[in-house]
Order: structure tokens, then sequence, then C-alpha cells
């Protein structure tokens, strides 16, 4: 009888890329996944406004349609910060997201604004009473909003993604956008003429949710592009597992900056000072591995080696492993 060939399980573990490979398919499945639905929503909604005469709908046709074309920015951003790195971008092209969220976000703050004024000018404006079945596209709306949200919060936090994490945010503030539309339209149903401007009203509530929630979005990208220090809890994590390298006898310094969904780390070493250059060098890539096994959305990693038992107060030339 033939033996099956023995499998070692380091073999079949999975490398950081493999991992990170992994989670941008996740974002990029779930950025596609938002973007067909919020189309097929936006049109209904688009369809529903427009013979149902309600403008709330059209506001909230308008979110779900501004949201494909977040979708849109994210894919191509997604897809764009995989490219590899060349001598004009030695760091990669992974800040593509963050730069392409708060184009999106400026972007849908400008359609919030003549959406909202457009909508006040409405509000004296005599038109029919929208129909009853227009509550039933509210309420499905909803639904489907919400559903969206838990879906794509798993998946931004395991993926690390900022640009998911928004449109997981997004979907949450579309559900209460479709609530507002919901009880809009009940109170013109049953107010009747004199309540007509509830539907403006409750449009306006739209257009204020959706502007904040592009303002935060802005906020978060701006934020990423100027380099911001990831989580304390995560830097922690990794100084925990720099620690456990024999050899390693202090860290001086220990910088994470978020890029994309990736990241990337600086940290100041301390060796024994007796150590060779080749010593000092090779326990350096040795931390850089362990570190980058460890915690796999790390893209890269640069120490600078410095002796242990010397006061540190300004950067070392020291030995570097990037």
């Amino acid at each position: 009888m033939e033996r099956s060939p023995e499998v070692h399980p380091e073999a079949s573990k999975p490398t950081s890329n493999d991992i990170r490979q992994l989670r941008y398919r996740d974002a990029l499945f779930g950025a596609w996944l938002g973007l067909w639905i919020n189309l097929a929503l936006g049109i209904t909604k688009l369809i529903a406004g427009l013979i149902g005469q309600s403008f709330a709908l059209l506001a909230d046709a308008f979110n779900s349609l501004s949201d494909c074309v977040t979708s849109s920015a994210v894919i191509f951003a997604l897809n764009y910060s995989q490219r590899p790195a060349n001598s004009n971008h030695p760091y990669g092209f992974s800040k593509a997201e963050a730069l392409a969220g708060s184009h999106v976000a400026l972007a849908i703050l400008i359609s919030c604004f003549l959406l909202g004024w457009e909508a006040i000018e409405r509000l004296t404006v005599q038109h029919g009473l929208p129909p009853w079945w227009t509550l039933a596209v509210a309420a499905a709306n909803a639904v489907i909003k919400e559903s969206l949200y838990w879906y794509k919060l798993k998946i931004a936090k395991s993926t690390g993604s900022t640009a998911l994490l928004a449109h997981a945010w997004d979907h949450r503030n579309d559900a209460l956008c479709s609530v507002a539309v919901l009880i809009g339209l009940t109170v013109v149903r049953i107010g009747g003429e004199a309540w007509r401007s509830a539907d403006e009203v409750a449009s306006l509530v739209v257009v204020c949710v959706v502007g904040f929630s592009a303002a935060s979005i802005f906020r978060q990208s701006l934020r990423e592009m100027l380099d911001l220090q990831i989580d304390e809890t995560e830097v922690d994590a990794m100084r925990a597992t720099v620690q456990k390298v024999p050899g390693v006898q202090g860290i001086e310094k220990f910088r994470v900056r978020k890029s994309g969904i990736e990241q990337i780390a600086e940290l100041h070493l301390r060796l024994p000072a007796e150590i060779t250059v080749f010593a000092g060098h090779a326990l350096a890539h040795q931390v850089k591995a362990e570190l980058m096994q460890q915690h796999p959305m790390l893209r890269d990693v640069i120490i600078h080696v410095e002796p242990a038992g010397e006061s540190t107060g300004h950067i070392s030339p020291g030995v570097s492993a990037s």
C-alpha cells in the first residue's frame, strides 16, 4: 500500500502575505456586494420617489446611489493599493484607499448641500400625497441596510479596512435615514394636506445624517494620510512579540502607522553592546520575521539597533533591518 506524502504543518501554514491577500479579497467582496445592493436599492427608490411624488424617497435614492460611487472608489483603491512598490514609490500604494475616501466624502458633502437646498425650497411647494406603497419601500430599505451594516462591520473588523468600516456605518446611517423617511411618509399619509411638508423635513434629516457621515469619513481618511499611530493596544501586542525574542534587551521607540488595510512599523531595538554588527543585524532580521509572522497586516518593519545601556534620546545611526 502506498503511503501518502507527509505534510508538515509549516508547509501548509499561510504566510503573512497570504493573509493580507485574503483580507484584501474579503474587503473587495464586501465592497462589490454593497455596490450591487446599493445600485438596486437606489434605482428602486428613485422610481418609487418619482411615481409616488416623494422627495424624501428621492433623497434616500440619492443616498444609495452616492454609496455606489463610494463603493466604486473603494474597489478601485483596494485594487490599486495592491500594486507592488517601485523606485518612485518605495512605500507602495496602500494609501490610495484613504485618498479615494477623502475625495468621495467631499463629493458627497457638496451633493448634500445641493439636495438640502432643494428640499428647503420645496417646503412651500404644493405637491401630491405619496401613496401607501412608498412606506413599504422605505421599510424594506431599512431592513436591508441594517443587515448590510452588520455584515460589513464584521469584514471591516477582520480586515482592518477604514473604508469598509466607514461603509458599514454609512449603511447604519442609511437604515436610520430610511426610518426617518418612513416616519415622514406616514405623517403625510395620516395627517393629509396639512402635513405635506413632513416629506421635505424627512429629506432634510436624510441630508444631515449623510452629510455628517461624509464629514466623518473625510476626517478619518485625512488622519490616516497624516500617518496616525494605530491603536495603542495593537502596538502593545507587537511590543510584547519583540520582547519575547531572545537577545532583545529593550525597545527605545515603537511607531506603527496605518497605510490602507496594511501597517508599517518602525522601532529602535536595544541589543547587547558587545555583540558584533553581523550578530546584531541577524537578530534584527529575526525580530522583523517574528513581527510579520505574528502580525500579518504589517507590510514592512524598519528596525534601528541601539546598544543597550546607552542613553538614546536621539536617533542613532545603528544597524537597520528593512
